[in-house]
């Protein structure tokens, strides 16, 4: 794994979009997943794992819970995959992980909440074309088979219909990244796409920190943050676009509005 602190706005372009020329295609076209964090000390432990204990063998009991509270909702979900981005989308603790093919979308969340401008951020990119030589056989033959670098929910249930049959596809760790179904145009705008585990209780961090190709972190250094913020504002990547509705509407008025925090690093 690599890390990179980047000095000023034109350096972080470069770094975020390095390695996107694409030889075959003769296109620039990223294989690349991007996650921002506002704090560069964050680990990458999921909403399951965060909870400690044994937490994670929970897991089957609340998503058969949702599965059956959750029924005769607006969201028609056809496998596990579907239910369990339905259920990671509406903040049930899941073992998946928030992504997005948008190296601006993981930029907004990096900066989203300027309390925090204090402290230096970090996007991750993973280039899962890397993680992919990881996965078991089956996995790997249907990605093949579909032409594709990441998975759909209904590619995954092709291979395995249930959890407990995922986790035994390989006795060693493995990480792949699927597009959640278009549950709603918060799904679609953030571009997002999910990282999942064969191993409810393992840490996506503690596995990449092995990969010696295709994983890197950026710093942002906490006196970029604003000047980040802005042009994000700028290009229209806000809360108004990400999250659509009057919920989301809030979220960007109250953020753009809001008086400098106290204790923020100035620019220059």
């Amino acid at each position: 794994m690599q890390e990179q602190r980047v000095e000023n706005w034109v350096e972080l372009q470069d770094a975020l979009f390095a390695g996107s020329w694409n030889e075959t295609l003769k296109r620039f076209r990223p294989t690349l997943a991007f996650r921002g964090m506002p704090d560069s000390s964050h680990d990458l432990a999921t909403s399951l794992n965060r909870r400690g204990g044994n937490y994670s063998r929970q897991e089957h009991v609340m998503l058969r819970a949702f599965r059956k509270y959750a029924r005769g909702t607006s969201n028609p979900c056809e496998s596990i995959w579907d239910w369990l981005s339905l259920a990671q989308h509406h903040g049930l603790p899941t073992r998946l992980l928030d992504w997005t093919f948008s190296p601006y979308v993981a930029l907004h969340f990096l900066t989203e909440n300027p309390e925090l401008y204090g402290m230096d951020g970090v996007v991750w990119c993973v280039d899962y074309r890397e993680t992919n030589r990881l996965l078991p056989r089956p996995l790997k033959a249907q990605l093949q088979e579909e032409g594709a670098d990441v998975f759909s929910a209904e590619m995954l249930a092709e291979v395995a219909d249930n959890l407990a049959t995922f986790d035994r596809l390989s006795r060693g760790p493995f990480v792949l990244f699927f597009e959640p179904p278009s549950i709603d145009e918060r799904i679609v705008n953030q571009f997002a796409l999910f990282s999942v585990m064969n191993d409810a209780s393992a840490r996506l961090d503690e596995f990449l920190e092995r990969q010696k190709k295709g994983v890197r972190r950026l710093i942002v250094p906490a006196r970029l943050k604003q000047e980040v913020r802005d042009k994000l504002d700028q290009a229209n990547i806000t809360e108004r676009v990400l999250f659509p509705g009057l919920d989301g509407l809030s979220r960007w008025l109250r953020r753009y509005y809001n008086p400098r925090p106290p204790g923020a690093p100035r620019l220059h």
